[in-house]
């Protein structure tokens, strides 16, 4: 117990210089907590995606569209246990600011697909009776004041034209990582318009989403529907939904590299800073671990003393910053949500914060310990004074 007193006093012997070393591995730890979870946020996608679930799209590029009857040939594979389609709408919400996810889909297989999707169910009646009827989720609704029964109005891009929806269901993610900005609304609504307006870009989707009956089927299915399709129009390429997300993060893998990088850099500069901290404090006591000696306190009890100290002040500076990143992390969070819709702090990072600190508070005290521990008795005399 006399040794945990020591070390406290140790601490806070240099109160200035304390106190400023515990704000900067605190923010040290707020910076490298709020980077993890930015990389986190880029592979929210990834880490949301189902074993069960694949995607189908044009073996060209996703842009290039594939026949809606594909769908009964699809259902036929063996494995296969329900399909659903969609395209990617591209709509803007008054200003091209207002960017969101929006999608055309085929409402009631899509919402078998993907049961993370959660609709109060006369909410969810509502909205698969109404053709023009959407759902949308609970941080857009919140963003833009949406009511059920608003009618939003979207600029087509890919879609050219105004087109009029109305708000029959507003969707809860059943995990924290499910993303709650999403506009989602019936394929038929987007096929009827075209069928008028643009007849050759009628009855097209823009993808397949497939689910088998086991994950370990996922293999033989994608095969066996790229097979059927070999050689056709448009010939398909079947992935899971893992690796359909992971294609267009690697798109941008040259920046989430960027991010690792500058996130251990943090802690190589904090730790240089303790480093330099835990010297100077050592260096001033050289004469109090020679007394240490003489009275008999062996090498271990003064390095423990110095890692000790070291530990202590890199767990308080690790504390402050880990509960300092939940509020930074929220208010990022709500500023770059167009970009970042799921940005919640995991548990993961929170490990990585502690690992980071230990690693720093045993680093900065080895080389201080082990002059200490070294150093003569007569030369540590010597420094008195």
């Amino acid at each position: 117990m006399q040794i945990f007193k020591l070390i406290y006093k140790n601490a806070f012997r240099h109160k200035l210089r304390t106190f400023l070393t515990i704000a900067g591995i605190s923010i040290a730890i707020l910076s490298f907590g709020l980077l993890r979870t930015v990389i986190s946020a880029w592979y929210v996608g990834v880490e949301a995606s189902s074993a069960n679930r694949l995607v189908t799209r044009n073996s060209i590029s996703l842009i290039f569209p594939l026949p809606i009857s594909y769908k009964d040939k699809i259902r036929q594979i063996d494995g296969v246990s329900n399909v659903s389609y969609g395209n990617w709408f591209g709509g803007i919400y008054i200003d091209e600011k207002n960017f969101f996810a929006n999608f055309a889909v085929e409402p009631e297989s899509y919402l078998k697909l993907y049961p993370e999707y959660v609709l109060p169910p006369d909410q969810k009646a509502a909205f698969l009776r109404d053709r023009k009827g959407f759902f949308a989720g609970r941080k857009l609704a919140e963003k833009y004041k949406w009511k059920p029964g608003d009618t939003v109005v979207l600029k087509g891009t890919i879609f050219p034209g105004e087109w009029d929806f109305v708000l029959r269901a507003i969707y809860k993610g059943r995990d924290k990582n499910i993303d709650e900005t999403q506009f989602i609304f019936h394929w038929d609504y987007l096929n009827e318009t075209m069928k008028k307006t643009a007849p050759l870009r009628a009855d097209q989707v823009g993808f397949y989403m497939i689910s088998v009956k086991n994950p370990a089927l996922a293999a033989d299915v994608s095969v066996a529907v790229d097979k059927t399709f070999k050689n056709s129009l448009a010939e398909t390429l079947t992935e899971t939904e893992k690796a359909f997300q992971l294609s267009f993060i690697s798109m941008s893998e040259a920046i989430v590299v960027a991010i690792q990088m500058v996130s251990f850099v943090v802690i190589i500069i904090i730790m240089a800073v303790m480093a330099n901290t835990m010297a100077m404090s050592a260096r001033e006591r050289f004469s109090e671990y020679a007394v240490f000696k003489t009275l008999g306190f062996g090498g271990a009890y003064i390095a423990g003393l110095i890692f000790g100290e070291s530990l202590f002040i890199t767990s308080i500076g690790c504390i402050l910053g880990i509960i300092l990143t939940f509020p930074a992390a929220q208010a990022f969070g709500s500023a770059m949500s167009q970009f970042f819709p799921v940005f919640n702090v995991s548990v993961k990072t929170i490990y990585l914060d502690i690992a980071s600190s230990l690693v720093v508070g045993i680093t900065a005290a080895i080389i201080p310990s082990y002059r200490a521990v070294s150093i003569s008795i007569a030369d540590g005399l010597r420094r008195i004074g």
